[in-house]
């Protein structure tokens, strides 16, 4: 089969396009006909092995996985012998990063039948599919980690990424007052999205907004808790996709419960069936739409991690495997 490979750590340049044997199928295993998926930050970083630490994962001198790739949508080819829950010719999509993951920008991809995988949302394209769940299960896990209930404040800096895209829609579902950061090209589309209201950040610094907050989500990692604290309300809530510097939203988080004020929390998001089955239902229900800004052919992905790493892609970005029978 065809897959995008890379056998040593570096710039988008290190992954080609070559053929490698098709995956097995465990007993418990599905085989999926990669139709469509995605190239995301998390493809990004552990292809360059950035940060360090994701190499005892991942490999510390080369990589162990040499075909990257978290999100698909395709269809099943083969069940192994004990798998009832799916069937040939079930149009799936799914979530598969973990150490012993990845492997979608291919044209099969073996998971397990009880892994982070579901039948497709039955009203979109297997292109509209695969974004669905790598920056919405991140989104999906801030919600959950800061407890957002109907009728409270939040604010996604960051609202045109895949992650703080898929919060503000996930936000809305959930009944919050939604406060969207954005550059002035993408006000119209977070107003889309449901945003109550949008800071336009090339025109002021969101941190001196005079509104208040029960929780702020930094959906792009490119502020701090000492910058947006004054933005929270009294027991009000920062989360970050990012460590920070010096790692401190995972320091932080054991701190500042102590003194019973504002906190900072890091989500670890779940990665399982009842993640993905979730978001089907909200796709379905019109409740959440990936957004996408690009599509690439498989032949052409080195380009699209480049793009991705300027960090100016907006929401999602897609790459078709094969075109729809």
């Amino acid at each position: 089969m065809k897959a995008a490979v890379h056998y040593r750590y570096g710039p988008p340049d290190v992954i080609r396009i070559a053929e490698v044997d098709k995956p097995s199928v465990g007993d418990r295993d599905v085989l999926v006909r990669v139709m469509a998926t995605t190239v995301n930050r998390t493809d990004c970083a552990y292809r360059a092995a950035r940060p360090f630490f994701v190499r005892p994962a991942t490999g510390l001198a080369r990589p162990r996985r040499t075909v990257l790739g978290t999100e698909y949508a395709g269809v099943v080819d083969a069940v192994g012998g004990g798998v009832t829950s799916f069937t040939v010719g079930d149009r799936v999509f799914g979530y598969n990063e973990d150490a012993f993951g990845f492997g979608a920008h291919a044209e099969y991809l073996s998971v397990p039948a009880d892994g982070a995988i579901a039948t497709m949302p039955t009203n979109v394209t297997f292109e509209e599919a695969a974004p669905g769940t790598e920056g919405s299960h991140y989104a999906l896990a801030f919600i959950r980690k800061a407890d957002i209930r109907a009728g409270q404040d939040v604010l996604v800096h960051g609202a045109t990424g895949a992650i703080g895209s898929a919060a503000v829609q996930l936000l809305k579902h959930h009944g919050a007052t939604v406060t969207a950061v954005c550059g002035t090209p993408h006000l119209e589309l977070v107003k889309s999205l449901g945003a109550d209201r949008v800071v336009d950040h090339t025109a002021q610094d969101f941190t001196e907004d005079e509104q208040r907050y029960d929780a702020v989500f930094d959906a792009v990692g490119k502020s701090t808790f000492g910058r947006c604290k004054r933005l929270l309300k009294p027991g009000g809530v920062y989360l970050s996709s990012d460590l920070g510097p010096g790692w401190q939203n995972l320091l932080l988080p054991l701190v500042t419960p102590l003194f019973r004020g504002r906190k900072v929390k890091f989500p670890f998001p779940k990665q399982d069936q009842e993640m993905v089955r979730y978001l089907r239902d909200l796709i379905e229900a019109g409740e959440f739409r990936p957004v996408i800004d690009r599509r690439y052919p498989l032949d052409e992905i080195v380009d699209a991690h480049r793009y991705v790493e300027t960090g100016q892609k907006i929401g999602n970005v897609v790459i078709t495997v094969r075109p729809p029978d």
